[in-house]
């Protein structure tokens, strides 16, 4: 088993006829590191929708050749996807486009729905075919057949927000309307903002705005609707402050990257903060501190700050191979591992070596940096995590289904320490988790087990797949 980040999600609207791909792109580009299986675009010029989506990187997928024949228009929604429900097929790429009888939709999804199983069941039961294995076509679904009876895009996804359940950031694109949606919990984050010439977009992250030169506005609150459209921007809070606020803690810890800033807390400032918190928990006495590069970089240098021990650069990554959190199967991870990092043995050689990361899942590949570490010559690794262990399974975007191979599930710190190889091992305490956010509402379920919403019927990955193994043999 290998964890993986779920989605990205973007969307822009201008008020004339514009290059939204080529925004859209950029936009997806900034937005990469939350998903590597595959990207897509469609581009709405005048109610006429049009796309590209691929399995791939956002590079790959859009060459020049390809970006040059997509029309310019009015509005674009692009999503780069990690799939956490469902295989990786070209069928599960995103945005979903929905031809209905009052007119278009176009939707991309971050997140993952608790209650998707007994959704789609419903809707297969009342004649629904399904085309997909992701959520996001549940979603699709339900705020299409609200539209038929409703009379906005945007009361019908209020509507539809009536019966979802779990995480769910989205940027929907009608003929007319450009709409964003945040869950009432706030699981994941969206924020919009400006660009000099007067263009809004909406991004998971305020860094996939900065990429275009937009100016940063707000985060979207748990459970808003904002809609761009003829009427100007209309903000709708029916749903606002019906939960409390449970945005997922590890958006700080991991996935986003560092020079966001996410419901008002900076990314980089909570890593870094995370660092200084386990050089208090957990010191250790040594001659340098590293990160494991990327996320382990900032908290490193928290670390570093708060215990005097300097900070060094012992890792160099390859700028070239995608996170190994987000690798499909695991002996592709861990051929990954082997050519994505390389230690600096002119720093650690002899050393006494703090070595930070972001988290532990079983431990492949904890153990083999640290032996990295050890063949360059280091004298001793102390190894400190700004996560606390994982012991339970994620139901809202974040692909942790299983206790089986969670490593911290079935050894001891102390012998989770002997098996990757380490002189001694630190988490970050779960009582430190609301410091990262903040102060704020956040979800650590991966952690300590505290879900907010009831846990889902069927909690198996492929749930969907499996299923429609089950009828055909």
């Amino acid at each position: 088993m290998s964890l993986r980040e779920e989605c990205g999600v973007f969307g822009v609207i201008s008020s004339e006829t514009a290059d939204v791909a080529a925004l859209a792109y950029y936009g997806l580009y900034a937005l990469q590191h939350r998903g590597q299986e595959s990207c897509g675009i469609v581009i709405n010029d005048d109610g006429v929708f049009s796309s590209h989506k691929d399995l791939g990187l956002v590079s790959q997928v859009f060459s020049q050749d390809i970006l040059s024949r997509l029309p310019k228009g009015n509005m674009a929604v692009g999503h780069v996807r990690y799939g956490t429900t469902g295989g990786s097929s070209r069928k599960n790429c995103q945005p979903i486009e929905v031809n209905h009888q009052k007119g278009n939709l176009a939707i991309a999804h971050n997140g993952n729905l608790s209650n998707a199983a007994d959704l789609r069941s419903a809707l297969e039961m009342s004649g629904a075919i399904f085309h997909t294995t992701s959520d996001t076509e549940t979603i699709a679904y339900i705020i299409t057949r609200e539209r038929l009876k409703a009379p906005s895009i945007e009361d019908a996804l209020s509507a539809a927000m009536d019966q979802l359940d779990g995480a769910y950031s989205l940027v929907l694109m009608s003929s007319q309307k450009l709409i964003c949606a945040r869950d009432p919990y706030g699981f994941r984050p969206l924020c919009y903002g400006k660009t000099p010439d007067g263009m809004y977009v909406a991004a998971s992250e305020s860094c996939g705005l900065k990429a275009i030169g937009a100016e940063f506005i707000r985060d979207l609150e748990p459970g808003e609707i904002l809609v761009f459209g003829p009427d100007g921007i209309i903000s709708r809070r029916e749903h606002c402050r019906a939960k409390e606020k449970k945005l997922c803690v590890f958006e700080y810890i991991y996935f986003a990257r560092p020079d966001s800033v996410i419901d008002g807390v900076s990314v980089h400032r909570a890593r870094v903060l995370a660092g200084r918190i386990l050089a208090r928990e957990h010191p250790a006495d040594a001659d340098i501190v590293i990160g494991v590069p990327d996320s382990g970089l900032d908290a490193a240098l928290g670390f570093s700050m708060e215990s005097g021990i300097p900070y060094g650069l012992g890792l160099i990554k390859n700028k070239y191979i995608g996170r190994t959190f987000i690798s499909p199967g695991q002996s592709l991870r861990l051929d990954q591992v082997k050519i994505k990092l390389s230690a600096v043995e002119d720093s650690v050689k002899d050393k006494r070596v703090v070595l930070i990361d972001d988290s532990i899942v079983r431990g492949t590949t904890s153990s083999r940096i640290v032996n990295l570490l050890r063949e360059a010559g280091a004298k001793e690794i102390h190894v400190r995590i700004s996560s606390p262990p994982f012991l339970h399974p994620c139901y809202y975007g974040t692909d942790i289904d299983s206790r089986e191979h969670l490593i911290a599930c079935h050894h001891s710190t102390q012998e989770t320490a002997q098996i990757i190889g380490a002189d001694t091992l630190g988490y970050l305490p779960v009582s430190q988790l609301k410091a990262l956010a903040g102060g704020g509402g956040y979800c650590g379920a991966c952690f300590d087990g505290a879900y907010p919403t009831k846990v889902p019927s069927d909690t198996r990955k492929n749930r969907f797949e499996q299923k429609l193994s089950e009828r055909t043999n």
